[in-house]
């Protein structure tokens, strides 16, 4: 017996009675606490870094993914040049930046 999810398939099951409509209601609400679980709080993440991203100024201090703690001293398009220690300048992109550095943290 194939199942088969065409428009007059769905609209039998949905005139069979509470059975028919019934059976994707678990289904439903699954579908809808993964939703509010996982991927809304995803999705807010991503747009709160994103803002932070485009945010960035000279001057900040920032955390790279690759873990490098650096100062901004360049912003060039989609790069920036990050001061790392006394004369030494990386360049990085603007999406290796994680976050920023807390206040009380001092480079060392």
């Amino acid at each position: 017996m194939s199942l088969s999810f065409s428009p007059q398939n769905l609209y039998l099951m949905a005139q069979a009675g509470p059975g028919g409509l019934m059976a994707f209601l678990p289904l439903i609400i699954i579908m809808g606490i993964f939703y509010v679980l996982l991927i809304l709080p995803a999705q807010r993440r991503q747009k709160k870094t994103q803002e932070m991203v485009n945010a960035l100024k000279n001057g900040d201090k920032v955390v790279t993914s690759g873990g490098l703690f650096g100062t901004i001293v360049g912003l060039e398009g989609d790069s920036i040049q990050l001061r790392i220690a006394d004369q030494v300048k990386v360049k990085v992109l603007r999406s290796a930046v994680t976050g920023l550095q807390p206040d009380g943290k001092e480079e060392s």
